[in-house]
């Protein structure tokens, strides 16, 4: 309790835990119902599941391409907001660009719609989610501070937003993209305004070979991170775990669960309440999260993450009930913390720690996206051709393997430590 009362004194980490809530906020009041926005009929685009398929594939394209050159100029930037101050003025201009340009170009034509909405949503909010949360694992490194305890307030600003979508989204889903620009001006002027105090001096003795965080890579360092048969790995591993969750949780259960209602108007409500509370608990989940490393060690933490990710989309897979389907989608708060936290910790332990920002990118959001370009369309058409129940087994077989790939594939926390050690609370006893 004590720690966690120094933080809150600490001034960069309040700077950058309001900034992740900011920004999740601006995104979420609009994102969590960006997929029935597409295809709902009454409220929304009526888009079907191969369309809706290739939205999703283009913007991770998109998302791919901003994703490498996020990460590396972030590493070259180090702790300079820059780039983060250009993303947040994308964000506050969602409202105009979803109302006049994105809704009126995808009703009347598609492929262009598809590609400017590609590119104006990855700039702003899916590829800037990733340069945020780069950026705040940095200053928690630089500044003292628990990165997960920051990002927890990411997901409380959506758990926020999330509460009231569903309800706005029955009114006029343009209100949603409008108050998410609203939250995403304050935001930039959050940015714009708010200074970052000089980090502490940590005076240590330099390991040969290994840059320290301070230091600025070079872009053939940065390059010469893909000649590391051990980065590969956690690529291959990513894409066949979290890769195919979100595209199922993203791309395809929103309508599916609002289709578990008498109508698609109550539906929506409940899965805007239902997604809060979700989220409100993964915000709680993200604090714990790094004690629960602290016990059982980043791999083990990464494997259970995978293990809870496999059980909710079979879980959705088997039962059809409302109840029993908002209780198997609560796991969602337990799973994304138990996986994106160990994930980040796995980068920081095995990898130079200068290049976080790029490792982050490429190694998780990155190689997440190219499996979203591969199998979004994909996935759709075999939803509309085999519909809801086929697909999720089929997806979560696909988790199963990659959770035994990765129990065998992933390093253990004493192997190939190229950055930053990692000390469980029973080595540290044994160690005292």
């Amino acid at each position: 309790m004590a720690g966690f009362t120094t933080t809150l004194k600490n001034p960069t980490y309040l700077q950058s835990s309001f900034s992740m809530l900011l920004f999740f906020a601006s995104w979420g009041i609009w994102w969590s119902f960006f997929q029935i926005w597409l295809t709902s009929e009454s409220a929304g685009l009526a888009l079907s599941g191969a369309q809706v398929g290739t939205v999703y594939s283009v913007n991770s394209l998109a998302t791919l391409v901003l994703m490498f050159a996020y990460g590396a100029i972030q590493d070259r930037l180090g702790i300079r907001k820059h780039l983060a101050i250009i993303l947040a003025a994308v964000t506050a201009l969602i409202g105009p660009f979803a109302t006049w340009v994105y809704q009126p170009l995808l009703q009347s034509h598609f492929m262009t719609g598809v590609i400017l909405g590609a590119i104006v949503l990855s700039i702003g909010f899916l590829a800037g989610v990733g340069l945020f949360e780069a950026l705040t694992e940095r200053f928690s490194r630089r500044f003292n501070f628990e990165y997960g305890q920051a990002r927890m307030w990411g997901s409380f600003g959506y758990a926020v937003v999330a509460l009231a979508a569903g309800f706005l989204f029955t009114i006029n889903p343009a209100l949603n993209f409008w108050i998410g620009s609203a939250l995403g001006l304050i935001h930039l002027l959050l940015l714009v305004f708010s200074r970052t105090a000089e980090p502490p001096v940590i005076k240590k003795t330099p390991v040969e070979g290994i840059l320290s965080p301070a230091s600025t890579p070079t872009f053939r360092e940065m390059l010469g991170l893909f000649r590391l048969p051990s980065l590969w790995l956690i690529i291959l591993f990513v894409m066949l775990s979290w890769t195919f969750y979100t595209v199922f949780d993203q791309q395809m259960f929103p309508d599916y669960y609002t289709g578990l209602f008498p109508t698609p108007e109550i539906g929506q409500q409940v899965y805007g309440i239902l997604n809060s509370v979700q989220v409100f608990l993964e915000a709680a989940m993200l604090g714990i999260v790094p004690i629960i490393m602290r016990r059982v060690g980043v791999r083990t933490s990464l494997l259970l993450g995978v293990s809870i990710m496999f059980i909710r989309i079979l879980g959705c897979a088997l039962v059809d009930d409302p109840i029993w389907v908002s209780a198997i989608k609560m796991l969602h708060a337990i799973e994304t913390p138990l996986f994106i936290l160990p994930v980040f910790r796995y980068f920081t332990l095995h990898f130079n720690p200068a290049l976080s920002a790029t490792l982050y990118m490429v190694g998780f959001q990155v190689s997440a996206q190219i499996g979203n370009v591969i199998l979004s369309t994909p996935l759709g058409a075999l939803h509309d051709r085999m519909g809801y129940q086929q697909t999720f087994i089929t997806i979560s077989v696909v988790v199963l393997v990659a959770g035994i790939y990765g129990f065998f594939a992933l390093k253990k926390d004493d192997q190939q430590v190229d950055g930053d050690p990692f000390l469980r609370h029973s080595k540290l006893k044994i160690d005292a």
